[in-house]
């Protein structure tokens, strides 16, 4: 596996972040707003303790990320879970072992945060994911739904 090391994210990470987002069909067909909203987005997530964003960097280049947040609850005993989003490698370092290092890197942060489950969703078509998430112990226990506000 390529040598990665884990950060929180920062406000010059953007740009790579975004790239990482438009690097596949669903991400092509739903990122590319502007610069300014994703500035904005970061500054929120920057200033809640709730939230992490994290990339995956080698030899200098962001090859990955993750948005973790924590979430607390009132179900399964008033216990946090960490909700895991946003999850991407680069194209020419996937299949090498950086999304299951990024993946542990998140339990790792669930953990110390307190959390008792971490849980993610994924799109439907994303059978490649699925099988990725599979491999790492993530059972598929729930069927998520979405309806756009906008």
């Amino acid at each position: 596996m390529t040598a990665v090391s884990f950060r929180d994210a920062t406000r010059a990470d953007v740009p790579a972040i975004v790239a990482l987002l438009t690097d596949d069909p669903l991400g092509r067909g739903r990122e590319g707003a502007d610069p300014q909203a994703y500035l904005a987005a970061f500054a929120d997530i920057a200033a809640n303790p709730m939230h992490q964003l994290i990339v995956g960097e080698a030899a200098g280049r962001i090859v990955a990320c993750a948005q973790l947040t924590v979430l607390a609850g009132l179900s399964r005993g008033g216990s946090r879970r960490a909700l895991v989003e946003a999850v991407r490698v680069v194209a020419d370092l996937r299949s090498q072992g950086v999304g299951a290092a990024l993946m542990a890197e998140c339990e790792v942060r669930a953990r110390a945060a307190g959390c008792t489950i971490i849980q993610l969703t994924t799109d439907k078509s994303r059978h490649d994911a699925h099988r990725f998430y599979d491999r790492l112990g993530f059972e598929t226990s729930h069927l998520g739904m979405k309806k756009p506000l906008t």
